[in-house]
């Protein structure tokens, strides 16, 4: 991110706001393995924890051909980065000795594969997005945060049950084109980004902004956005910096109240 982008979207002088970088592939390693765990500890604080379901990956910075993933049945609130697991896009798990869930490699394994500048990828059956979900049609720029996802993210309307076959989750990873997100009819919610912050954060952007619409389309007519607006608010809201940024108040809240997640 330039100092340029920085500026265009602060006032005043501070700690500058910005990605870390790292020349060292361990320390980016590291460095994502602990906001990975991070972000599990926010999906349970959001309540989009259930069952088996929901899987969060990263790219390891190392062997990019692979990518770390939860451990099958951790609840998302104990999860801590040594309980990782590496596994590549064979299925082959290449570090830890947990299981893991097929659902997760056959999605998030295809869509790491097909799309190179994606490191992270989140998804859950939250309960908004699962509820919005069944309508089968896109979110609509009805506020500024909605904006973030306006010509953003795809409807993949193609569900096929339970996810176990590569072909499955290379179909969802060929929808998701060049967005940002998509709506799994049916099914849930899957963001992505180019970290695990980014990722996360967009995903509990996302279930807001389907709750909000579920709210305002059973209370009355959607008044809409013009789509020059959308657009402009989009150039913002989905930077790289901002989808980054909503997460760091986020992590400050997560990391004060029980950092055992950073081991």
């Amino acid at each position: 991110m330039s100092e340029a982008a920085i500026n265009n979207l602060t006032i005043g002088t501070g700690a500058t706001l910005a990605p870390p970088q790292f020349d060292d592939p361990y320390q980016q390693r590291l460095h994502d393995k602990q906001r990975l765990a991070a972000a599990f500890r926010a999906f349970a604080l959001y309540g989009f924890d259930e069952g088996l379901a929901g899987h969060i990956t990263v790219r390891d910075a190392v062997e990019p051909e692979t990518f770390w993933v939860n451990p099958l049945a951790l609840h998302f609130s104990l999860i801590k980065a040594s309980h990782l697991v590496r596994v590549d896009h064979h299925g082959n798990v290449v570090e830890g000795d947990a299981m893991v869930n097929k659902a997760a490699f056959a999605i998030h394994s295809r869509v790491h594969q097909s799309h190179p500048s994606i490191n992270a990828v989140a998804h859950s059956h939250s309960r908004y997005g699962r509820a919005f979900a069944a309508l089968g049609q896109p979110l609509q720029p009805i506020s500024q945060d909605a904006c973030m996802f306006f010509e953003n993210h795809a409807v993949y309307d193609d569900f096929g049950g339970v996810v176990m076959e590569l072909d499955e989750g290379q179909r969802i990873a060929n929808s998701l084109g060049a967005n940002c997100a998509a709506i799994l009819q049916n099914h849930g919610l899957l963001t992505v980004g180019s970290s695990v912050d980014a990722a996360c954060a967009n995903f509990i952007i996302m279930d807001s902004c389907c709750h909000s619409q579920l709210l305002a389309q059973a209370a009355g007519e959607l008044k809409l956005i013009r789509p020059e607006v959308a657009r402009q608010a989009k150039q913002i809201t989905a930077s790289e910096l901002v989808t980054w940024g909503n997460f760091q108040p986020l992590y400050q809240k997560l990391l004060s109240q029980d950092a055992s997640f950073l081991d």
